[in-house]
């Protein structure tokens, strides 16, 4: 049996007054998701549990089969994973964003989506002032990059509360630094950031275009190795997993599951949504499994852009599941999954915590009495999951 999981990230959403009062899935053409919904069965999962915060990491550690509760130890060891960087047990990790602020104002969590030479020069600068034996900058993907600390410089994990750039658009930088015990030194860090980023040459050329720059890090989503078991040792399957997003690789590395590295792949609007599909197929002559995570819905969702949302629902359908689709049936046996990690309302301009609909079909699947993929579809499917790391278990059964 071969088995698909195509996630387009934050798809899913609320009502939007322009359009129609629909969703933008309800609102989108996505022929091959509704296929899938139609033939097969679905409904709705909850994905993030309470008391952890509504990010991709938890997300997707529900959707391969991992409860959060029990595995996640934090965003910044996943990344570091997926960067080669190997965490000693007395290290933590920092998720280290690239941000522009006016005055007390985070206007922008990306820098502008920054272009990898630009942020790399920048952190390898930051790296060269306020780096030392205890504390290292490293350079990852455009706005998203990484700093590991050893502990003796951040006495208690548990008591330093840090909040992710992309909740506070708009928002003030002093109301949302790190607090609790530790939290001093982090927020130094960032002060001193400002200062030598700020007058920096390439944000004077950024500005100099109009482009946000990137005068400022900001330190979150923190955290030490985690302790999980293979992917194989969980359900018997090997697979590979294609995404271009460094959480997502960071997981895949813990659960030891191939990352499949696809040319043009970016996490954002431009990213190769074909070739995605195509290494995915190509990778399920090798192995049973493959999981494909595009990120553009997501970033469009975070930029309260309804067009840009729309548009990257419909290039996942057309560019990601259909191709998958047509590529499935050369294979005897075969399963495919569609569903979004958490809703990004366009509204909120950030994750919620939600139910989020899901569809799969294939060999052995009866269907439902689902019409479409959708939100509202979806309350009519015949599986609806608190405990998200449980749909895995559903979706292998056979």
């Amino acid at each position: 049996m071969k088995y698909a999981v195509l996630v387009g990230d934050g798809m899913a959403d609320e009502p939007v007054e322009k359009l129609q009062d629909k969703t933008p899935l309800e609102y989108a053409r996505t022929p091959s998701m509704d296929l899938i919904a139609r033939q097969g069965k679905g409904g709705t999962v909850i994905t993030v549990p309470r008391g952890l915060v509504a990010s991709s990491d938890v997300a997707i550690l529900s959707l391969l089969g991992y409860d959060p509760v029990k595995y996640y130890s934090g965003r910044g060891p996943l990344e570091a994973a997926s960067m080669g960087i190997n965490l000693r047990e007395d290290e933590i990790a920092f998720r280290c964003n690239l941000v522009a602020v006016e005055g007390d104002t985070l206007i922008d969590y990306s820098a502008g989506h920054i272009s990898n030479k630009e942020a790399n020069a920048l952190i390898r600068f930051i790296n060269d002032k306020l780096g030392s034996s205890d504390i290292k900058f490293y350079p990852g993907v455009s706005y998203r990059h990484l700093m590991v600390v050893k502990y003796k410089d951040l006495p208690t994990l548990g008591g330093v509360r840090c909040v992710a750039p992309h909740d506070i658009i708009g928002q003030s930088i002093k109301k949302n630094l790190p607090r609790g015990k530790g939290s001093e030194f982090l927020r130094e860090l960032m002060r001193k950031s400002f200062d030598l980023l700020d007058g920096h040459e390439i944000n004077h050329i950024r500005r100099d275009l109009g482009e946000n720059p990137g005068n400022m890090i900001w330190l979150w989503g923190q955290g030490k190795v985690p302790a999980m078991p293979t992917f194989k040792e969980k359900f018997a399957v090997e697979g590979s997993v294609i995404s271009a997003v460094d959480v997502v690789k960071g997981i895949a590395h813990y659960a030891n599951l191939e990352v499949v590295e696809v040319p043009g792949a970016t996490g954002y609007f431009d990213t190769n949504y074909q070739g995605k599909a195509e290494g995915a197929l190509q990778s399920l002559r090798k192995k049973d499994f493959v999981f494909i995570h595009v990120e553009a819905p997501d970033e469009a969702g975070h930029m309260g852009d309804v067009r840009a949302k729309l548009t990257a629902i419909e290039d996942f359908d057309s560019k990601v599941v259909k191709t998958v689709l047509e590529g499935l049936k050369s294979f005897h046996e075969y399963r495919v999954l569609v569903l979004p990690d958490h809703p990004t309302p366009l509204r909120l301009r950030t994750h919620t915590r939600g139910p989020v609909p899901f569809a799969f079909f294939g060999t052995d699947v009866e269907a439902d009495k689902m019409a479409s993929f959708s939100e509202s579809s979806a309350s009519d499917g015949s599986i609806h999951l608190k405990e998200g790391w449980k749909l895995m278990e559903h979706f292998l059964r056979k």
